[in-house]
């Protein structure tokens, strides 16, 4: 049987964790989904630094995102160029956010998380590919399927301890 002492502990302490949950920066997505998002560079947890993952699709490139558009999801915060591209991420988030939780996709293929350059990017059969900066964009072009395979092997089993 449990006494009303601990019962009233046990309601504090779950009250204590919601209000903790709450606090900006305070993330409790990664411990669900065990895999870690870009937020490289941000001491805010913002992720791909700060661009807007739908603007590769909706407006063809690369846009700096807003904290005025802002959501929280897996653990980070992503920014939006407009009311609109936030809506229609926070409607399917699967089909905007980046591969490989916004890390270099380059990098993934060869087993470790890195930086990205939102200038160097592609879409690839629906799918948002971000990499460390042109050079490597232009490398993994060259063998985009090869690469894929290799990132996908991968990343089931990189974690935020392969973050360089």
């Amino acid at each position: 049987m449990i006494s009303h002492r601990s019962a009233l502990i046990g309601r504090r302490g779950l009250l204590a964790l919601v209000a903790l949950l709450a606090l900006p920066g305070v993330a409790a997505a990664p411990a669900m989904t065990g895999k870690p998002v870009n937020t490289l560079g941000s001491a805010e947890g913002v992720a791909i630094r700060g661009y807007d993952p739908v603007a590769y699709f909706r407006q063809g490139g690369p846009r700096q995102g807003s904290p005025e558009h802002a959501v929280r999801h897996d653990g980070a915060t992503w920014h939006f160029a407009s009311a609109a591209n936030r809506a229609l991420f926070l409607a399917d988030p699967e089909r905007y956010k980046p591969a490989y939780g916004g890390f270099c996709a380059y990098g993934t293929s060869r087993g470790y998380l890195v930086k990205i350059e939102p200038e160097a990017w592609s879409i690839v059969e629906g799918r948002l590919y971000l990499n460390y900066d042109l050079d490597v964009r232009a490398t993994w072009s060259k063998d985009t399927r090869t690469y894929l395979a290799r990132s996908e092997r991968n990343w089931k089993h990189l974690t935020a301890r392969d973050i360089r």
